[in-house]
């Protein structure tokens, strides 16, 4: 069965809490694949990630890039797992459909964005009524994740 977490940011941005969390994906071996819930996010996330950090590189491709079959991380608008990913991201709020194929799903939100909260909890009552193993992570001001639920 697939694990779920719940990722709610309060004190950080996604654009600084993911290519964190997509790297730790990376050092576990494992490919990813995130989903956004808008073209506009998705292209604003595939600059961002090559430009977050100048030490930094996490490569990653969209299907304007092509070749997502050979990425360690896709980024995409609907549900394809074009790279065989073993962990899904989901995004400003994009929804969650079937994680049945992943070892892990990532649902992250904005706790200060309402609709997103809203999404957020309508997909925690469906997932938890499906019987999934779901997890609730809040960040602290430190930037630490702690698990309520």
């Amino acid at each position: 069965m697939t694990d779920i977490l719940f990722y709610h940011l309060q004190h950080a941005p996604l654009e600084q809490v993911l290519p964190t969390l997509l790297e730790k994906t990376l050092e576990r071996g494992w490919k990813a694949v995130v989903q956004a819930g808008s073209a506009e996010r998705l292209a604003a996330l595939d600059s961002h990630l090559w430009t977050y950090r100048d030490e930094s590189f996490l490569p990653h491709g969209t299907k304007e890039t092509g070749d997502l079959d050979k990425q360690p991380v896709a980024l995409v608008l609907d549900d394809d797992n074009p790279n065989g990913s073993n962990v899904r991201f989901y995004v400003d709020g994009a929804s969650v459909g079937d994680v049945s194929a992943y070892e892990r799903a990532v649902y992250i939100f904005d706790g200060s964005d309402e609709s997103q909260l809203q999404q957020a909890r309508s997909q925690w009552k469906t997932l938890k009524a499906a019987e999934h193993n779901t997890t609730y992570w809040q960040q602290t001001e430190r930037g630490r994740w702690e698990q309520k639920a």
